[in-house]
């Protein structure tokens, strides 16, 4: 993953139930299809080596299954520990093993550690250092994915306008890094290059310039001898996009070099509104599940239906979880989408490798930062899990007390219950169950609510015949009540009684009915990026991004929209760096 995010996904209409049922099925009866390369698959790995590969590369990426990337660190600039992630050491590949990982992606950043002229010699320490990190994983019984990384927005993107000079400096250092692992095991893959892009190249430029780089990689890593000869090679989309022209394009390059050890890398980061909470993408709804759906058939119809294994090099979600701002993403949402991600991967055939730039294992402690959280993807490996339509029931404090319904998500499950702690609540007393709708009487959420306090009340679990339960919140709450302010393009903020409630977007508009803020595609403007909830202080932060982008003197209207479905209208005026905030 570049540290300049990707452009936004294209939207897609939403599908029906039954549409996304029928693709996974298709997905699973479509998984034995091959189409047979000329080249012969090399002879497995001799005995005596950590991991004994298997000759097909369809076995062996499957048994890379699951995967983990060493992000921000190897990969940091200018050096290892300069994105704050301690170094990496022999006990951080331990414990990564024994959490049931089969493979590591190590991304590695070259540019700071190598001559910018010819011959563009690297380092010899800092090449050490990465052997050493490789092989300590190798040591683990962990295979391991080696490349070249932001080198590839660093000088790699300038071909444009360089080409001999990028080509030459590409092929020297394929050619130095080569040599040096030339000798390590099998369980050794090397990528060519990290989300490619090409400055103010036209699309058949782009083409080209991949494909020039990808198939000089080839040649460069064959011949350059010892286990390099039938080492898999992993072969990247331009920008990690699963668009499908994109696969079509890599799939010509791979078809064309006729080698059986060749593997397609791609990257997933979800529907981009739902993954950074923009244009109204709060939910993990039917268009952010159409998104993944369509994307995993690409990936198995294009190349795992014809025995091109696919390693999904990176994926997760933009900027989540983020321990330093407010989740941008509601997190009952972000678990519908790992835990959907995990079986489609498994019904494309796809290995997943999960982008992990220090947000998920705490490499100081070794610990998982949320363990729950992780506890949901491990899950996804293996198994589907039940959920429901939300995470929270909102029980206003200001109206009589009613029976509250929710939508449960069985995803081939049964439902077996509700527990609140170690007590099962009563069917027929409690709650209710009518094909897929659970509802709480009446009875049940007087006593979760108790004396209605402002905020989460009681959690239950729904529980279901396989996989993980799923925490349903009881919150009491009424509609935020906003202040008006006043502040400066610097430092604005508005006074905030969140009464319970959870914000989830921000809706901007003049009254020309235009959009108002940075974001000038959609009223929506981006969570954390706009705006922020401030939970701990009782305010709504609007960023000095977003205030400076507002026009002078023409005041704004800002619709904040909670979980809770309320919604609190507020209007903004910038006058310079003066800046006023009225409520409606």
């Amino acid at each position: 993953m570049n540290d300049i995010r990707p452009a936004a996904h294209p939207g897609g209409h939403s599908p029906g139930r039954l549409a996304a049922l029928l693709l996974a099925l298709a997905l699973m009866l479509g998984l034995s299809g091959t189409t047979a390369l000329a080249a012969p698959d090399r002879s497995p790995e001799p005995a005596g080596v950590t991991v004994r590969v298997p000759a097909s590369r369809m076995d062996a990426v499957a048994a890379m299954q699951p995967s983990w990337n060493l992000g921000n660190t190897l990969d940091a600039i200018p050096d290892e520990t300069s994105w704050g992630n301690p170094k990496a050491t022999k006990s951080l590949f331990d414990t990564l093993r024994a959490q049931g990982f089969r493979s590591i992606r190590i991304p590695v950043t070259w540019t700071d550690h190598q001559s910018a002229t010819a011959p563009y010699t690297i380092d010899a320490a800092f090449m050490s250092r990465v052997r050493q990190v490789v092989d300590w994983a190798v040591a683990d019984g962990l295979y391991v994915v080696l490349n070249v990384h932001h080198d590839s927005w660093q000088w790699i993107s300038k071909m444009t306008t360089d080409h001999d000079k990028v080509l030459a400096r590409f092929n020297a250092s394929w050619t130095q890094i080569a040599a040096a692992f030339r000798d390590e095991p099998r369980s050794l893959l090397l990528e060519s290059v990290n989300e490619p892009v090409f400055d103010n190249a036209t699309e058949a430029q782009k083409t080209q310039f991949l494909n020039e780089l990808n198939v000089s990689f080839h040649k460069i890593v064959r011949a350059s001898g010892g286990r390099n000869t039938d080492r898999l090679l992993v072969l990247p989309t331009q920008g990690g996009s699963g668009t499908q022209p994109l696969l079509d394009d890599l799939s010509t390059t791979i078809n064309s070099l006729r080698d059986r050890n060749l593997v397609a890398t791609v990257h997933y980061y979800s529907w981009y509104p739902f993954s950074v909470n923009i244009a109204g993408g709060t939910r993990y709804d039917d268009a952010a599940q159409k998104d993944l759906n369509d994307s995993f058939a690409r990936f198995h119809n294009t190349f795992v239906a014809r025995g091109i294994p696919v390693y999904l090099g990176e994926y997760g979600l933009l900027s989540w979880p983020d321990f330093n701002h407010p989740d941008r993403v509601e997190r009952g949402e972000a678990l519908k989408y790992y835990e959907h991600l995990g079986y489609m991967a498994r019904a494309a055939g796809v290995t997943t490798a999960l982008w992990d730039p220090f947000a998920y294992l705490n490499r100081e402690t070794l610990r998982w930062r949320d363990p729950a959280l992780f506890n949901w993807i491990k899950s996804s490996w293996t198994t589907r899990s039940g959920t429901a339509s939300f995470d929270k029931v909102f029980v206003p404090k200001s109206s009589a007390i009613t029976a509250e319904t929710l939508t449960l998500n069985l995803n081939g499950t049964t439902f077996q219950g509700l527990w609140q702690g170690g007590t099962r609540l009563v069917a027929g007393r409690d709650y209710t169950v009518s094909d897929n709708r659970l509802t709480l009487t009446a009875t049940a959420v007087t006593r979760l609510v108790g004396n209605r306090a402002y905020g989460v009340n009681a959690t239950l679990q729904a529980r279901f015949s396989k996989g993980l339960p799923w925490n349903i919140d009881i919150v009491t709450y009424d509609t935020p009540a906003l202040s008006n302010a006043t502040g400066t393009t610097a430092s604005f903020t508005l006074p905030t009684q969140y009464r319970g409630d959870v914000l989830a977007t921000m809706h901007a508009t003049y009254a020309d009915g235009s959009n108002a803020g940075q974001t000038s595609w959609t009223p929506y403007q981006e969570f954390n990026q706009a705006f922020s909830p401030d939970y701990p202080h009782s305010t709504i932060i609007l960023t000095p991004a977003f205030l400076n982008a507002l026009r002078d003197g023409q005041p704004a209207t800002l619709v904040f929209h909670f979980h809770s479905g309320a919604i609190a209208t507020y209007h903004v005026t910038r006058t310079g760096t003066s800046v006023t905030g009225t409520v409606s």
